[in-house]
Order: C-alpha cells, then structure tokens, then sequence
C-alpha cells in the first residue's frame, strides 16, 4: 500500500465526509493504493456515526473509537500502530489541512528519501489564542532541541513507515513528534510550505490548558532525553 491517512478528531461530524470525497478524489487522480484512518477520541456529536457510514461504504475506510477524549497524541499513536502504507501522511479532521497535498509530501518521502515531513503554514487563519502560543512553541523547541522546522506543529506532516513503527508518543507529544524521531535516530526532517484553509465548521479546541500542558511536556521530554544521556556516558 502506498499512503495511510491518519486523521484524529473529536466533534467534526460536518466536516467528515467532504475531507474523505476531496482524498478519495486526490488519490485517485494520482492512482495510490491507500486507507484512510479516522480516530475518534471520544466525539460526543455524531461523528462516529458517519465514520460508521463511510466505512461501510468504501472498503479505504477504517474508524477507531475512544470511550473517551484522550486527546490528539493517543489518537495519533493508535493510527500509527494500525497503518499500513509505506508513506504516513497525518492531517486534520476540519478541512483547515488541503489534502491536494498529499502527492508532493509522498514523492518528497519515497523519492527524495526524507524520513519526516512537516507541514508549514506561511498564512494561518487560525485565531491569535493559537497563534501566538505556536509560535512560542516553535521558538523554544527550535532553541532547545535545534530543529529548524518553522511550523512544528502542524498537523498535516508525512512520514516514511519506518518512522511511525518506531516512535512512541504520549500527553501532549504530538507537538513534539519531529524531536521524538529526531532522538529516535530518523535525522532526515524537512518541511513544505502548505495551503491553510479558514475553518468551515465549528470552532476551534485548542485551550489554554493544552498550551500548559504541552509546554510542561516539552520540559519533561528535554530533561529525559539529557538526564538519559548522562546515564548512558556513566554507564560506559
């Protein structure tokens, strides 16, 4: 298989079967083989009922569910584990990531060998509750961890399998996937500017309490990594 698509949502019923029609559409146009991942973390609106809906309509589709909202870094590792494509490509459920990208992400991985790309969002249409607390992210893990990626947390990224199938993330570390790959040994990491599309449906769930807590994440993942690397030259 060449491309899975992972998608986490939570409440995103209106937006569900436009994303899957423009995919299918990109796909086929281009003629991958590929599946289409959803991750349900724990929608309270009927979401789950259309993802029900496209599965049993089009055999690409796969849902997953969570009893409950364990947020974006859960949803993302319970795709990886189940994807079977040679190239990962990760986008958001609102229609805000273009899936017309997809074809340059997957040939920047197969041919140009990348082990991860990150999705850069020049123009954003996104409120300034999240803007500016991304770009105090993007500032301070560049600084940190000297990743030189200018959208660290975009959600539509693509990925070589080998990628996914040897990360474990947890909390809020879905903002700091392309660090983990980094320590992971995966040093191949570019970025592509992207389309950014102004929100269609609903609103937005970023919170301030997910600022907090990816920021004490980020602290907690630099001080394991050091603190085990002073232990491996101790132990040598």
């Amino acid at each position: 298989m060449d491309i899975s698509v992972v998608i986490p949502l939570y409440n995103e019923e209106e937006s569900l079967k436009e994303l899957h029609a423009w995919i299918k559409k990109v796909m086929d146009n281009h003629a991958f083989t590929y599946e289409v991942l959803f991750i349900d973390d724990g929608s309270t609106d009927e979401s789950w009922e259309v993802i029900k809906d496209l599965a049993a309509l089009y055999p690409e589709v796969h849902g997953y569910k969570f009893s409950k909202n364990y947020g974006k870094t859960a949803a993302l590792q319970t795709g990886f584990n189940e994807t079977k494509g040679r190239v990962v490509i990760t986008m958001d459920a609102d229609l805000q990531d273009s899936p017309d990208e997809i074809p340059e992400l997957y040939r920047m991985i197969t041919e140009e060998r990348y082990d991860l790309v990150s999705g850069w969002k020049q123009k954003r249409y996104d409120p300034l509750s999240k803007t500016l607390p991304t770009k105090l992210f993007n500032a301070t893990t560049r600084y940190i961890h000297d990743i030189h990626l200018h959208d660290m947390n975009c959600g539509l990224k693509a990925y070589d399998s080998k990628v996914t199938k040897n990360i474990l993330i947890y909390g809020e570390m879905h903002r700091y996937i392309p660090v983990v790959a980094k320590w992971s040994g995966f040093s191949k990491i570019g970025e592509k500017v992207v389309h950014h599309q102004a929100r269609k449906y609903g609103r937005t769930k970023f919170g301030l309490e997910r600022f907090f807590n990816g920021f004490l994440d980020l602290l907690s993942i630099t001080f394991v990594n050091k603190f085990g690397k002073v232990m491996d030259n101790r132990s040598k």
